[in-house]
């Protein structure tokens, strides 16, 4: 079953019926219903409304203590806590030293170590404290599972897919099963912009997969809110950014040419809404990318190996391997994760589902979308497969080219992530197989069985989206680090420790030594290495010399634990005092 011609599309959902002369605006049905309830009974709503609570189910137990728990563990989460303050708090007190934090003493440009959410920022002007901390990356959390859904199921409405096709693109593009091997990868997992941002340009310029290019049905402001939007994705972090950022330039010069060779109608308004978009576009990556570089100016060796890429870098069998997280698939894929752990462990458990699998393949014979459109899509994912395994793909040569030649591409750690295009082709391609369906179906059966028959795919799309991901309670910090002579050093200092310190200090931003991110500064590896024997001459000698005032020892380890000698070694000589306050000893070194 090829293209449909049907009008019955996303056109009836975007284009506001009237009941007078067509382009008065004058909304169909009741005039006299209020405009609230017009509202709250259209689409959109009801799409944003209804991803929201499926997020809720679907991520549950999360909201039942939002301020105390997060997903999967307690480290990157806590990075990401920590970064979300940060701004906010950075912002309001101390905007000259935004890139320069409280964590990595001594260190520059500490900010841009890893991907720092920058678009969340009005978040984090919301609060204070540890607690509060928790509690906004946790709706944050799960606002990205519910932007995802919603992102894509405006997309594939725009393209032309009906509300049963679009529900199963939302759902395959927010619940793949990949997604829960990032449950404490917030960068990650924020994708909803993509599917937006690319919805709003579609349907700025009049584009949909059943219609083709269609110049009076362009809305230039739609065509500059999807720039916007595009422009906001990028500033939550490069990982997916910048690819996103290079998909949007092919899609770009893809319109230019066909626009040379076909010279369809475009008008001044649209023109000026892109050229606008465009440069908003191209400024708001140039920002971002000015303390990137200049932090590579200043760590040289930050920059990413062919090397260390391959050990991020997994190969074929990676899509067809579910997290353990992943209730359908993930208790019986084991082996396949433990074949893969020396190929990027999680970062290369990278299944996109197989009933969204399924769904596409079947998508590739019946569909609503043309035969010419399924070929390319199936093309893109393959690509997209393929550059994702980076080093370990066959013929990787070609992964090598972009690292060397596309700006920034040399930044990326780990190609897997790549995925996220794969399963949102599969949900576009499984779309318009719902959509020819329900449309070949509709008149020949009762619409209470094709009702029925079209939340099938949606509901095996849910089931291989459940997850049974441990929530863990986030430790307190056993000394409040902002009453204590700074610098803080809090020992053990290891990348997992220090990230659950950069929590702690979001009470009140004491100056702290630890930290940990994507990259760790030379200077902290060598201090870590020298305090190992704290408390004795050396150590404190080194950190004397280093400016720092305070060292303290929690009691209870979450990491690699302390010495006990640390707590009863004696400081007779070393001119430090010892005292315990709190749930930890505190050495202070004058």
């Amino acid at each position: 079953m090829d293209q449909v011609s049907d009008q019955s599309g996303v056109e009836r959902v975007l284009e506001r019926p009237s009941a007078g002369p067509a382009g008065t605006g004058v909304p169909a049905g009741p005039r006299s219903r209020p405009r609230v309830v017009r509202l709250l009974r259209h689409e959109w709503f009801l799409a944003g409304a209804g991803s929201v609570l499926l997020a809720v189910l679907m991520t549950w137990p999360l909201m039942r203590d939002p301020a105390h728990t997060f997903a999967s563990d307690f480290w990157d989460p806590s990075l990401q806590a920590w970064q979300l303050s940060w701004m906010g708090w950075a912002l309001l007190h101390s905007p000259g030293q935004f890139w320069d934090t409280n964590a990595h003493f001594g260190e520059s440009w500490s900010f841009a170590y890893s991907d720092t959410l920058l678009g969340y920022l009005p978040f984090g002007l919301i609060g204070s404290g540890s607690e509060a901390a928790v509690l906004r990356y946790n709706l944050l959390f799960l606002l990205a599972f519910a932007g995802a859904s919603f992102g894509a199921y405006v997309l594939a409405r725009q393209l032309g897919a009906n509300r049963a096709g679009s529900l199963v693109a939302g759902l395959i593009f927010a619940y793949a099963p990949w997604r829960y091997a990032h449950m404490s990868h917030l960068n990650i997992l924020s994708i909803g912009g993509i599917a937006l941002s690319l919805a709003m340009l579609a349907r700025g310029h009049g584009y949909s997969l059943r219609h083709g290019y269609r110049p009076a049905q362009a809305r230039p402001a739609w065509a500059l809110g999807g720039w916007l939007v595009a422009a906001w994705q990028i500033t939550l972090g490069f990982g997916l950014g910048l690819p996103f950022g290079y998909v949007l330039g092919a899609l770009t010069a893809a319109a230019v040419l066909f626009w040379l060779v076909k010279r369809p109608p475009f008008g001044k308004r649209l023109f000026r809404a892109d050229l606008a978009g465009v440069l908003i576009f191209l400024a708001t990556v140039g920002l971002m990318a000015i303390p990137y570089l200049r932090m590579q100016q200043a760590y040289p060796g930050s920059a990413r190996t062919l090397a260390e890429i391959n050990s991020f870098s997994g190969d074929v069998r990676q899509f067809v391997t579910a997290p353990g997280f992943e209730w359908l698939w993930g208790r019986d894929n084991q082996e396949l994760r433990d074949a893969l752990i020396p190929q990027g462990g999680g970062e290369v458990w990278n299944l996109p589902g197989f009933f969204a699998i399924g769904l596409a393949g079947l998508g590739l014979v019946v569909s609503a979308w043309s035969r010419r459109h399924r070929v390319l899509m199936l093309l893109a994912a393959f690509a997209f497969a393929w550059v994702g395994m980076g080093m370990r793909a066959p013929w990787n040569y070609g992964y090598q080219m972009l690292h060397h030649w596309l700006p920034g591409w040399d930044a990326i750690r780990t190609p897997g992530r790549l995925i996220l295009w794969v399963t949102l082709l599969l949900g576009l391609l499984a779309a318009g197989l719902i959509t020819a369906l329900a449309e070949h179906l509709t008149g020949r059966v009762a619409r209470p069985v094709l009702a029925v028959l079209l939340l099938i795919p949606a509901g095996l799309v849910v089931l291989e989206g459940v997850q049974i991901t441990p929530f863990r309670d986030v430790p307190k910090a056993p000394v409040a680090l902002g009453s204590l002579a700074q610098p803080v050093l809090v020992l053990p200092t290891d990348k997992l420790a220090d990230l659950l310190v950069m929590l702690w200090s979001t009470d009140g931003f004491p100056t702290v030594v630890n930290g940990s991110s994507g990259y760790i500064p030379p200077r902290l590896e060598q201090l870590r290495a020298t305090v190992a024997s704290f408390p004795d001459a050396a150590s404190v000698r080194y950190l004397r010399d280093r400016g720092i005032r305070t060292v303290v020892v929690p009691r209870r380890s979450y990491s690699d634990p302390v010495p006990p000698e640390t707590f009863t070694k004696p400081v007779d000589g070393l001119g430090i005092t010892r005292e315990e306050r709190g749930d930890a000893v505190v050495f202070g070194l004058g």
